[in-house]
């Protein structure tokens, strides 16, 4: 049921995001729209709207808000599973002992997104959210493509339809995109994955329980 929640949620905000686009476009040029908030200078260029700009504008900030909660709520899950698995120290698996939750590694995560948010403009934020999210989905399309034939006997309550299609569409939509961000986006992308790579060289490697396992 899951898969299907999320595929008809992305179907739902796909033409959610196709509508805002059209009328967006129908109100002003497409060139005064590269902006942080294009709602907001849209409804800004039209007086007659203007009691319906605070609206959406509070609309707006109570989304990111929201997206903001769910995101910090997961990055810590996610710590907590990689050093679990021996990839991160032991500190990002501690659980609270009142509310079981891995209390170190929000205040790790909280701490350095609120040092992040406030030292780097909006712009470049949001150009590494979106290379770093690209890459991701890339390597998920190899993936999930990759499996179906190294490991055909793991578990799959969820099969994607026409792998062959669905995945390498998808790495190659999600790659494209990728390739019209800014070079210096690639050269921050390139520097947080070689931090990567070192504490996987020099921490993760070494303590990983799959690699133990296999021993």
């Amino acid at each position: 049921d899951m898969p299907i929640g999320i595929l008809a949620s992305l179907a739902v905000c796909t033409v959610l995001y196709v509508a805002v686009s059209a009328v967006l476009t129908g109100m002003v040029h497409y060139s005064q729209l590269n902006s942080p908030a294009p709602i907001a200078v849209a409804l800004d260029l039209h007086p007659e709207l203007s009691w319906l700009a605070g609206w959406i504008k509070l609309g707006a900030i109570a989304g990111m808000t929201s997206v903001m909660l769910v995101m910090m709520l997961g990055q810590p899950r996610i710590f907590y599973a990689m050093s679990r698995d021996g990839l991160l120290p032991p500190l990002f698996r501690m659980v609270h002992p009142t509310h079981r939750t891995p209390y170190v590694g929000t205040l790790i995560t909280g701490t350095l997104a609120a040092l992040i948010a406030g030292l780097f403009p909006v712009t470049i934020l949001g150009e590494l959210v979106s290379i770093g999210t690209l890459l991701a989905f890339t390597t998920v399309c190899i993936g999930v493509l990759v499996l179906r034939y190294s490991r055909p006997d793991l578990p799959r309550p969820f099969k994607v339809p026409a792998p062959w299609f669905v995945c390498i569409a998808g790495a190659l939509i999600c790659s494209g995109m990728m390739v019209s961000l800014p070079h210096d986006t690639w050269v921050r992308l390139l520097v947080w994955t070689v931090i990567g790579l070192l504490i996987y060289v020099f921490y993760g490697f070494r303590h990983s329980e799959l690699r133990r396992a296999g021993r």
